[in-house]
Formats: structure tokens, C-alpha cells, sequence
């Protein structure tokens, strides 16, 4: 008859359980939620054609305490109708997460894959808004937060080589 000698080490089950995720997104919440029709009900009459959508999206992350941090996605849309407003809708969707990577990756991680993460979310309260709110629905493409990120960290280096000329 054998023994079993299986030690938490022999048994891969046991490692994934005793391992923490490098990224857990504990709670996502809206934070502030507007949808505002300033030119209703006449603006309806004035639809004849798809609204011309603007979408601004924004991202930002603050640290809360140890490992935990605040990650918000902004988006404002706007929709014109023949030069004049139709709506405009502003969301602010937050996550907590706590990370558990090292600290040279937790700028990119918190811009770059939490709000991936968070999106498809977020895209569901604007369209579900939008359509309660009386309007066309609204499907939001997929962001590239990647690029967003490389924009922000092209326009910061700009500014600091600006300001280094400056004092020169």
C-alpha cells in the first residue's frame, strides 16, 4: 500500500487557489450619470437623419491605500442634429481594484487594462440610457486605450522637454 505524500507544492489546484490574481476589479460603480435633451420635444422633429455623435473619453487612476486604487472612465457624447444639439450625455464609471503586479507596470495596467476591463460596461448604461431616454440607440466602437495611453505619455514627455527649453 503507498503512502500519499502529496504536498501543497505536488498539487497544481492547490497552487492556483493560494496564488492572487495580479489584477481583481472589486467593485465597479456609476459615479455620475447625465443625459440631457435641452432642445426637447422640437429637436424630435428636426431628426430626419442620424445624429452626428461626438465621443470624448477620458481615463484616470488614483491611489487609495496599499494596493487598492480608483480607476474612473470618463465619456461625454454629444449629438448634433443639423448644427443645433440634440443630446449630451456624461458618465463617469469607477472601478476599485487592487493590483498585485510589479510597480513598473501599474501606471499601464491602470490605464490601459482596467478600463478594457470596464468598457463593456460602461458601453451597456450609455446605450440602455440612451434608449430610455427616448433617443437612437447607441453602440460605442471599441477604444483603444493603448493609444490613449501613448497619447498621454507622448503629450507629458512634450511638456517636460518644453519646459526644460524654457528654463535653459
Amino acid at each position: 500500500m503507498a503512502e500519499n505524500t502529496n504536498t501543497a507544492n505536488d498539487n497544481p489546484a492547490q497552487n492556483n487557489q493560494n496564488q492572487t490574481p495580479p489584477i481583481v476589479i472589486n467593485t465597479q460603480y456609476i459615479k455620475d450619470l447625465s443625459l440631457e435633451i435641452p432642445h426637447a420635444p422640437e429637436i424630435f422633429r428636426k431628426l430626419t437623419q442620424a445624429p452626428d455623435v461626438h465621443v470624448n473619453v477620458d481615463v484616470n487612476a488614483n491611489h487609495m491605500h496599499d494596493n487598492f486604487f480608483n480607476v474612473a472612465l470618463n465619456l461625454r457624447i454629444d449629438g448634433d442634429v443639423n448644427h443645433e444639439k440634440f443630446f449630451i450625455l456624461e458618465l463617469e464609471y469607477d472601478a476599485i481594484v487592487s493590483l498585485n503586479i510589479p510597480k513598473e507596470h501599474v501606471e499601464p495596467v491602470l490605464l490601459i487594462e482596467v478600463p478594457r476591463m470596464m468598457f463593456p460596461f460602461a458601453r451597456s448604461i450609455v446605450t440602455h440610457c440612451l434608449t430610455e431616454g427616448g433617443l437612437p440607440p447607441l453602440m460605442l466602437n471599441p477604444i483603444d486605450f493603448v493609444a490613449m495611453y501613448q497619447n498621454r505619455q507622448a503629450a507629458a514627455n512634450q511638456a517636460q522637454q518644453d519646459n526644460q527649453t524654457q528654463q535653459a
